[in-house]
């Protein structure tokens, strides 16, 4: 039975190796270390595809998808390993794909892998595996994270060279429908893709993996932090907007909703990590394509759409260990969208400005900019806007900052 699976989802794969590839931009030697690799990410960012491209470049590799409900009662693991070697002619390279499903799966891919095999395992949620990952593979594995395509990545779905004008038409579309590789390599309707995959999230990885009793009130949560994504919020706040009964529940919920990659709270930057975790946070989505599926909206929000961008190319530089990020707000309620810190320093203020040309707004992003500039001793000052390209002098209250102006369209280009 074990064999017959594996022998429709390899026949799966195949065909599938043939679809249009966009390469993605991962750190390639760590899938070249002799070490367990581990890919995670959202649901259907494209984890395994990125997998089975690299591992169809080695001479012979295993695949098994435990995302397939005709595995998951499994507990055989050796009839698995004998069903592997009579499918993949006894491989040494081996591809795990949604490993979270599968019972006790960190001790299996441990006894792998000192039996020499070649490992790489994808998973769709951060806390089991990070867990798991601590306590049994510690030292003996790389992680790897992999989002939905990011803008870079999306321009190379288009096998040309662009000119700028073209390239800010992209970024408009990119900016609504978000970066998730499916519907744009298959010619499918974006919004129906998104809709069906983030129900499928909310039922199928949370709703069961849990045995919440009632399902309504987590996806009521998860559509009214969509429809207000930017947003500051406390446990306390949510649970007087939404109809869960406690805050414990509203934590409880909203955890999951990280876990499965669908959301992520930014925290208020202290220097006092009690009070970063203490008070209240912002909520952002993974995806732009999933707050235009599932939020409720009269008309676009350009100014949130944009801030949430940068939050999604932040999340990933921090998951990646090469940044932390916070948001900043003082006494007089001035707030800088993002505080960049790379080990003990704040390297970077960053403001998100959609429209620089209403003064009004602009005055107080940079008074916001100048004040957390002369709390926190940074002079690296950066507003991201929608066309504005230059650098400029400010002075206030006594306190003189030159900042720069972007596209965000062109910041998201850069490293």
């Amino acid at each position: 039975m074990i064999r017959d699976v594996l022998i429709l989802q390899k026949r799966e794969f195949q065909n599938r190796i043939n679809e249009l590839y966009v390469d993605r931009k991962v750190n390639f030697k760590k899938l070249k270390a002799p070490l367990i690799k581990i890919i995670v990410g959202p649901r259907r960012a494209g984890k395994s595809f990125f997998a089975l491209h690299f591992l169809s470049e080695l001479n012979n590799f295993g695949y098994v998808n435990f995302d397939d409900e005709r595995l998951v009662e499994l507990k055989d693991y050796d009839s698995l390993i004998e069903a592997v070697n009579s499918v993949y002619k006894n491989p040494k390279n081996l591809l795990f794909d949604e490993i979270q499903n599968l019972g006790k799966w960190e001790l299996f891919v441990n006894r792998l892998a000192r039996q020499g095999f070649n490992l790489i395992i994808t998973g769709s949620n951060s806390k089991l595996l990070s867990k798991e990952l601590a306590t049994h593979l510690t030292g003996r594995h790389f992680l790897i994270n992999l989002f939905p395509f990011s803008f870079k990545e999306y321009l190379s779905l288009f096998e040309k060279d662009l000119t700028t004008n073209e390239i800010k038409n992209k970024f408009d579309k990119y900016l609504f429908e978000g970066g998730y590789p499916e519907p744009k390599i298959k010619k499918i309707d974006n919004k129906d893709y998104l809709v069906s995959l983030f129900d499928s999230i909310i039922y199928k990885d949370i709703v069961r993996r849990y045995n919440i009793r009632n399902p309504n009130k987590i996806s009521d949560l998860a559509y009214f932090l969509m429809s207000n994504i930017s947003n500051e919020y406390s446990f306390n706040s949510l649970k007087k907007l939404t109809s869960i009964e406690s805050v414990h529940t509203v934590e409880k919920y909203l955890e999951y909703l990280e876990e499965s990659f669908l959301l992520f709270s930014v925290k208020r930057f202290s220097y006092k990590v009690k009070e970063q975790f203490s008070s209240i946070k912002k909520i952002y989505c993974i995806d732009n394509g999933f707050v235009n599926s599932k939020s409720f909206k009269i008309s676009p929000d350009y100014g949130r759409l944009y801030e949430n961008l940068v939050a999604i190319k932040l999340k990933k530089l921090e998951l990646d260990n090469e940044i932390s990020f916070y948001y900043w707000k003082n006494q007089q309620q001035q707030e800088v969208d993002f505080v960049i810190k790379k080990g003990l320093k704040v390297n970077k203020l960053i403001q998100v400005c959609y429209n620089v040309n209403n003064l009004d707004t602009k005055k107080r992003e940079i008074r916001a900019l100048i004040s957390a500039s002369k709390e926190l001793g940074c002079k690296n000052l950066l507003v991201i806007t929608n066309d504005t390209e230059k650098e400029e002098s400010f002075e206030w209250f006594g306190v003189k900052r030159n900042i720069e102006f972007i596209p965000l369209w062109k910041w998201l280009l850069e490293k």
